[in-house]
């Protein structure tokens, strides 16, 4: 009964051991990809940082041009009505003649 006890004891260290190993290969690759996630979440919080700084100079830009374009407006329309007053005068004294 005592060598049965000990057979059963012995199969269940066996069983525990491998179950142990099992767990530890589990770890390691478990903390492997814990560390590939982490890099890869570093990594996309740098892009993100990268994407918004990206976007604040485009936007800094677009503002840029269309103030740009809105200064050109005005200075064309101060310019076609200079033109079209010069047109007037031109005519009028052509007529005077």
């Amino acid at each position: 009964d005592a060598n049965r006890q000990i057979s059963e004891y012995k199969f269940k260290l066996s069983k525990a051991e491998q179950d142990i190993t099992t767990l530890e290969q589990n770890i390691g690759r478990l903390e492997g990809q814990v560390a590939r996630y982490k890099n890869a979440a570093e990594n996309s919080e740098k892009v993100e940082d990268e994407l918004k700084a990206e976007k604040r100079k485009l936007q800094r830009e677009l503002r840029t041009a269309l103030d740009k374009i809105e200064e050109m407006e005005m200075t064309n329309s101060h310019l076609m009505k200079r033109l079209e007053k010069m047109k007037a005068n031109r005519t009028a004294l052509l007529s005077q003649q």
